[in-house]
């Protein structure tokens, strides 16, 4: 039903100008929908286009050329203004690596994407430190709890504003293998609580598989 697709991606396609002469073709032609409430799971080989698909959807860039469409709204007719405002309030970002700033606590690094939005939410980062299990590192800096841990927060991160959808780029790729399973454990408790949307590109198979969906990319196109 039409009602039940968040993300719908029309003929994306990108380049990049390597020379004056040459381009580099990473994504040629892609379509896709994602559904309210999915965890779908994007898959493929290094420089397949995952990433850069990635980015597209979460309006980090820009196609060449093609329709993004949020909830009904083709979101690439947007400014830039209103694109960040869009990126801020509809989406939340995970990516390999936790970003976490050193000079802030875990509460405070939390708290950042609230505090852009001029939306400061005491009970709700209360409510997600509880959620992603790190009530007992709130007041701590980045230096001074887990990796996973600090995953957990930058999950927390990505959620404090409440976004539909939830793009996490290699989310376990830089974890232990008892960590990594902590955290997709976490990503389907959070699925099922929030009913927030995930978008996750993993090269971690048995990740994949415990997903709704795999979106295989090769070469810059979707597999059937």
């Amino acid at each position: 039903m039409i009602e039940n697709i968040l993300l719908e991606a029309f003929d994306i396609k990108k380049s990049y100008q390597i020379t004056k002469q040459n381009k580099l073709e990473v994504l040629k032609g892609i379509n896709l929908k994602i559904y309210k409430g999915e965890i779908a799971a994007i898959v493929g080989k290094s420089g397949a286009g995952k990433s850069t698909l990635l980015h597209i959807l979460g309006a980090l860039d820009t196609p060449d050329s093609g329709k993004l469409v949020f909830d009904g709204k083709d979101i690439l007719t947007n400014n830039d203004k209103d694109l960040a405002n869009f990126r801020n309030r509809e989406i939340g970002f995970v990516f390999q690596f936790h970003h976490l700033l050193p000079e802030f606590t875990v509460s405070e690094n939390i708290q950042i994407p609230a505090m852009i939005n001029g939306n400061i939410k005491k009970d709700y980062l209360h409510e997600l430190l509880n959620l992603v299990g790190i009530t007992d590192r709130a007041d701590h800096k980045p230096s001074e709890i887990s990796g996973g841990e600090a995953q957990r927060a930058a999950i927390a991160r990505a959620l404090i504003n409440s976004p539909n959808l939830i793009l996490a780029d290699e989310p376990t790729g830089n974890l232990d293998t008892e960590n990594a399973e902590s955290v997709i454990d976490l990503i389907f408790k959070l699925r099922k609580q929030l009913n927030t949307t995930f978008i996750i590109v993993t090269h971690n198979s048995e990740f994949a598989q415990r997903c709704d969906r795999i979106i295989r990319i090769n070469d810059g196109v979707i597999l059937e």
